[in-house]
């Protein structure tokens, strides 16, 4: 059952605070996007990583964990040096009530920090534009990706953004698979109280548009077409994971916080 965002904003106001959530961005052009507005009712504290912010302790992230994507792979800790603690702190997190969600590079920095495996420039090559990500029975009772569900249909399948070129290939032990793709299987899992997703639910067409002009190897025109044609499908599957997201946000805190 689906609950509106509504009750949840009456739990935490009883609770005192709005609760909050650290988001970690590891590259320029990979921000909140649209998501900046589909957050409402938390206090979003964002860290620059890309910047030189300093990573907040296991303790220190609040109510939740957001971590963006990425233009670097999540074995790259040459070139971003706070991968490696950042990696530390999705696989603490995730072991905790804290709820976290990974999203393209972050869902591929949660499997690797869960003993899972991510392959640098995968075999099938770059999947870009707005894909159509499968829901596997899991996902029915999952409290993140449920949602998504009835509005897929009978096909049961979503459209949804998409662009990279690095793939989970291995999830970790003990791992929930929730969603594939007809390219790569691992769009969606939950291990522990995190979640991580391939896709972009936060991407809008401006964002995408950016980062296909940004590869060689995308047409970007196709992926305009396609986020053009399917703009109201993908719209409504972005806030629904957002909304999803801050869901479990608010009833988390909200039993910490009334906890005996």
């Amino acid at each position: 059952m689906t609950v509106d965002f509504s009750d949840r904003t009456l739990d935490t106001s009883a609770a005192g605070t709005a609760p909050r959530v650290t988001v970690v961005q590891s590259s320029p052009d990979v921000g909140l996007d649209r998501f900046t507005e589909w957050l409402p009712g938390v206090d979003v504290q964002l860290v620059r990583a890309d910047l030189g912010d300093a990573l907040p302790g296991p303790t220190e992230v609040g109510d939740g964990l957001l971590v963006l994507g990425g233009q670097m792979s999540a074995y790259d800790d040459h070139a971003a040096p706070w991968l490696r603690p950042l990696r530390d702190l999705l696989a603490v997190v995730s072991a905790t009530d804290v709820p976290a969600l990974g999203i393209c590079l972050g869902a591929q920095l949660l499997a690797v920090a869960r003993g899972g495996r991510v392959q640098v420039a995968a075999p099938p090559g770059c999947e870009a534009g707005v894909i159509d990500v499968r829901w596997r029975p899991e996902a029915a009772t999952d409290s993140l990706v449920a949602p998504l569900v009835p509005l897929a249909g009978a096909a049961r399948s979503t459209p949804l953004p998409s662009m990279h070129s690095d793939a989970v290939v291995d999830l970790p032990r003990g791992a929930v698979w929730l969603a594939a793709s007809a390219t790569y299987p691992f769009q969606a899992f939950r291990i522990g109280s995190a979640w991580g997703v391939q896709f972009h639910p936060e991407a809008g067409l401006t964002t995408l548009r950016g980062w296909a002009e940004g590869d060689d190897r995308v047409d970007t025109d196709a992926v305009v077409a396609q986020m053009t044609e399917r703009a109201a499908e993908v719209e409504a599957a972005g806030r629904a994971v957002a909304q999803a997201f801050v869901n479990v946000v608010h009833d988390r805190a909200f039993a910490r916080r009334t906890r005996p």
